[in-house]
């Protein structure tokens, strides 16, 4: 799952704009916003965090400035510890060309010390969007390790893992369709990306764009 995989098998299913959030990290979106811009399609940077209460939540990033302010508190809230490549695999930092810059020791693969309402506050504060990761299932998603959503957490969109299928997610979850909803292939491979998409329909594919779509202006719409 480098960069410039990932840009190539997007442009082969005729994916236009998409998100890379790798876990408590974003070290290597500048590569993967680079190589789409080469080939023509969107890379918003994002992150997915890890509050404290061990709930998943996507931020999506207007720009990699504001993405990278975000990742440096992350770091500082992280837990201690030092990744274990035995168990988890190594965390590769590398160039737009898959050259290996180096790798990252922190333990990404563990919560943070935010709340998600911290969490989620400090997205906005970095002009971002937050969704809560993967709300069908029982590990990590927001249900399952809380027991609800709060509407006080403000979040922006809930997304569905691909694992449910819609209709399914419409009686299990109608007491939150207040908030929209996403779908995303949450891929760890290769092969995973692309087996579920979330359609916008907008003018162009900009954050600025998928910001209105989610909230339904103009005329804008979201469909998986």
């Amino acid at each position: 799952m480098t960069p410039r995989r990932i840009v190539e098998k997007a442009a082969s299913l005729g994916i236009n704009i998409l998100a890379v959030c790798d876990h408590n990290s974003a070290e290597n979106v500048a590569a993967t916003i680079e190589l789409g811009r080469r080939k023509g399609i969107t890379v918003i940077p994002g992150m997915e965090i890890c509050s404290c209460e061990e709930v998943h939540v996507l931020g999506l990033f207007k720009d990699l400035d504001d993405t990278l302010a975000m990742q440096a508190l992350v770091f500082e809230n992280m837990q201690p510890g030092k990744n274990n490549e035995d168990v988890f695999g190594m965390q590769v930092i590398v160039s737009t060309d898959d050259e290996v810059l180096g790798f990252d020791e922190r333990m990404l693969i563990g919560a943070t010390g935010l709340s998600i309402n911290k969490l989620v506050a400090l997205i906005h504060q970095h002009n971002g969007l937050a969704a809560a990761s993967h709300i069908d299932r029982a590990v990590f998603g927001i249900i399952g390790q809380l027991g609800f959503i709060s509407p006080d957490i403000g979040l922006d969109a809930l997304e569905i893992s691909c694992r449910t299928e819609f209709d399914v997610a419409i009686k299990r979850f109608e007491t939150y369709t207040f908030i929209p909803w996403i779908s995303s292939s949450d891929a760890h491979r290769i092969d995973d990306i692309g087996r579920r998409i979330t359609r916008f329909s907008m003018h162009h594919a900009t954050f600025e764009e998928l910001e209105l779509t989610l909230v339904g202006t103009g005329g804008r719409s979201v469909s998986f």
